[in-house]
């Protein structure tokens, strides 16, 4: 088994961050800060996004164009992964991360130029999608080389604690965008933000950008590549050796389910859907939930570095696993209290007021409908939808064959009065549902009025609990990655599960749960989809991830 010519430091060697090491994380965490901080302005300008580069009124259409967008982004990671991982690989890791952030910036800073369908038609909408695959080819293969760089620069016994910095990241970008947003809503008329005001995070990109460039071309490369490219020990294949060798891609597969599948998800119900279910489900208007998961966050950011440290202590596994395993048993609690609190006529009303929809099980399909393609034409499956999207529970009861579409609120009968939905909406309002900006929901639109208001403290608490899931997740990861992987095929290798476990399993998470809804009628519902993957990756996990904190890192084949 060959080894490099650097030997790790012993555990027992703690010292202080060197100058160089401290240039290292800075310059691995701005730019992936940067990366993070554009993927997630699609998310909070998606109201802005579809008004502009979509046709027509139709307001949940505009919105699953937003979700497609992100399903696009998220669809083309593992490829990216791939490319750049074997890149990094072969040439090295700073200037692939060079090029990943140059890509990822320009399509942002495009996005706030780009005019809108009014002016250029469907090539609006057509341009908007290439930005996101753009930006998500170039994210797939920002992470492992900011990653791998990190680590391999890490002394022994630290890589948790050096690889944490890059892992609060995600969250500070999110923060970052958050902020931008915000601070531009509260010192303009809404008018002035829907007109322009949206453009200008997307065109403050250009800043950050030259930023990280800047930073990163004073970097050196990694010093286990550079050593082992002058020994002509790099890898010539690296998608090959990495995938093509059983002994490898079976700790590649072991890594996906094991490990970022279950990170994954945890990670986007924490920050993504927890925000998504606050202003889709919730009826929250976005100023206030952008400012109650930006509180939540600054408050959890902490621990990212906490629990790496933890891991350097008591290993990788046991914090990823017990995270996973947490999260999965309190979701639905957790949710729960979020809405009672923030919307607590809407609980009231889905305990209080049955709506039953009694139709020829023919005529229902299954609404199961992630990234928008499909359409829907028979009654049932549009009154369904339409139910979901107004966040009113319904049960549908199996009639006769042939037998019309019928509802019942309570046990008396609703006549229904179109095949849209919107007679249903408006009897189950009637009956005791909330309707839009009803004074019970939760509106507190600035800094001021959420820190001083009860249930906007409580909501936060809440949201806070869920964020320490995504640190406890989310903290060891890049260094059980990194460590998995021989140097040879590190930058492929780790890539990938990374990325299909953040980018389908995960990316996909706020499509797929808001599908389950709508097929199932339960506001709730979609919170399975992650409670099954965590528990999956728990199980898998416990019986196949090996612990790797003591592992040499400087290896050229697998342990």
């Amino acid at each position: 088994m060959a080894t490099a010519a650097m030997t790790p430091r012993s555990e027992s060697d703690v010292r202080p961050m060197t100058k160089e090491e401290r240039k290292v994380i800075v310059a691995s965490s701005a730019g992936t800060v940067f990366e993070w901080y554009d993927f997630y302005l699609a998310g909070s300008l998606a109201a802005n996004i579809s008004q502009n580069f979509v046709p027509g009124t139709n307001d949940t259409a505009k919105f699953i164009f937003v979700l497609f967008g992100f399903a696009a982004g998220f669809a083309v990671r593992p490829f990216g992964a791939l490319v750049f991982g074997r890149l990094g690989d072969m040439i090295g890791r700073k200037y692939t991360f060079l090029v990943t952030m140059t890509i990822m910036g320009l399509s942002t800073f495009i996005v706030g130029l780009l005019p809108g369908y009014a002016s250029i038609g469907y090539i609006a909408p057509a341009a908007f999608i290439i930005c996101r695959l753009l930006q998500g080819l170039a994210l797939g293969g920002e992470y492992g080389g900011a990653a791998t760089y990190v680590a391999e620069h890490a002394p022994h016994g630290r890589r948790g604690f050096y690889t944490s910095w890059i892992q609060t990241t995600a969250t500070v970008g999110l923060f970052l965008s958050l902020i931008v947003i915000l601070t531009l809503r509260l010192s303009m008329s809404p008018e002035a933000f829907a007109s322009y005001g949206w453009r200008i995070p997307f065109l403050l990109s250009i800043i950050l950008l030259a930023f990280s460039v800047w930073i990163r071309l004073q970097l050196n490369e990694s010093p286990a590549f550079k050593k082992m490219k002058e020994e002509g020990t790099h890898s010539k294949a690296p998608l090959t050796e990495a995938f093509g060798r059983w002994e490898n891609a079976k700790v590649a597969l072991i890594a996906l389910m094991g490990g970022t599948a279950g990170q994954a998800v945890v990670w986007y119900t924490g920050q993504f859907y927890a925000l998504f279910f606050l202003t889709q489900t919730l009826k929250i208007d976005g100023t206030t939930a952008n400012l109650m998961i930006a509180f939540a966050l600054l408050l959890g950011t902490p621990f990212f570095i906490f629990f790496g440290w933890l891991s350097d202590k008591i290993g990788r596994k046991p914090i990823l696993l017990v995270g996973c395993l947490i999260a999965a048993i309190t979701y639905f609690p957790l949710f729960s209290s979020l809405a009672k609190t923030v919307n607590p006529k809407l609980i009231e009303a889905t305990d209080q007021v049955k709506l039953e929809i009694m139709a020829d099980p023919a005529k229902c399909g299954f609404l199961f409908d992630p990234v928008g393609v499909r359409t829907f034409t028979e009654p049932c499956d549009v009154i369904r939808r339409t139910l979901a999207n107004s966040s009113i529970h319904y049960d549908l009861i199996k009639a006769p064959a042939g037998a019309p579409l019928t509802a019942k609120i309570n046990g008396t009968d609703v006549a229904v009065t179109d095949n849209t939905g919107a007679s249903l909406v408006a009897a189950a309002q009637a009956a005791g549902y909330p309707k839009p900006g009803d004074p019970s929901i939760l509106k507190t639109p600035s800094v001021g009025g959420v820190l001083t208001d009860g249930r906007a403290l409580a909501a936060i608490g809440i949201l806070f609990v869920l964020v320490i899931f995504v640190t406890m997740v989310y903290g060891p990861i890049a260094a059980m990655l990194v460590e998995l992987f021989p140097t040879r095929i590190r930058y492929t290798g780790m890539s990938l599960p990374y990325h299909i476990g953040n980018g389908w399993f995960g990316g996909f998470l706020p499509p797929t749960a808001f599908a389950i809804v709508a097929a199932s009628g339960n506001i709730f519902a979609g919170l399975w989809y992650p409670v099954i993957v965590a528990l999956m990756t728990f199980v898998i996990g416990l019986l196949f991830v090996p612990e790797t904190k003591n592992r040499d890192i400087f290896t050229y084949e697998n342990k």
